[in-house]
């Protein structure tokens, strides 16, 4: 899902009001920053985390992180915890109890990528990288409640298909 540089996902942007005021996100696979810089400007602490950060403007509530999350390597951010954990256009499915760990009670994630049926469209198309029918869903199972879920084709700004959900952690 290739968004003008800058252009933060409808899907994020429609449910960062769930984000409490001033907490701490957490931005996964940050590629060029775009949401990293959407909730840095709405007065949120980010912490930005991507193997490849040469494409991230600095910006002074931004910490930016590079770490290979694929490697094997121990989670880099030990037990911090957020107000939120926001993912886009990336699954590695060893990350997920990580990912839930960084989440604070109360905490919402938002989480946005390519699921199969993506294969007709383009890249990506290996399974590894395509979530099944339901994953996010199975994910939050007795561990988060939903607000909203969608497994869907979209048109823009290509056609894709995706999986999205905004679920917050009880407490």
């Amino acid at each position: 899902m290739a968004h003008a540089r800058g252009t933060p996902s409808s899907w994020i942007v429609q449910w960062a009001g769930l984000v409490s005021n001033g907490v701490a996100v957490l931005d996964v696979a940050v590629g060029r920053g775009r949401h990293s810089r959407f909730f840095a400007d709405r007065g949120h602490p980010v912490t930005a985390v991507d193997r490849d950060i040469s494409a991230v403007d600095p910006h002074p509530a931004i910490e930016v992180i590079q770490a290979d999350l694929e490697n094997g390597s121990p989670w880099p951010l030990g037990s911090r915890i957020f107000g939120a954990v926001v993912v886009t256009n990336y699954l590695h499915r060893g990350l997920m109890p990580d990912l839930l760990g960084a989440l604070a009670p109360g905490g919402v994630l938002l989480y946005e990528t390519f699921m199969v049926g993506n294969e007709r469209f383009g890249r990506p198309s290996n399974p590894n990288h395509l979530l099944k029918d339901g994953e996010l869903l199975d994910l939050a199972r007795g561990r988060l409640s939903v607000t909203a879920y969608e497994a869907r084709l979209i048109s823009a700004p290509q056609m894709a298909m995706v999986q999205r959900i905004a679920a917050r952690r009880p407490g």
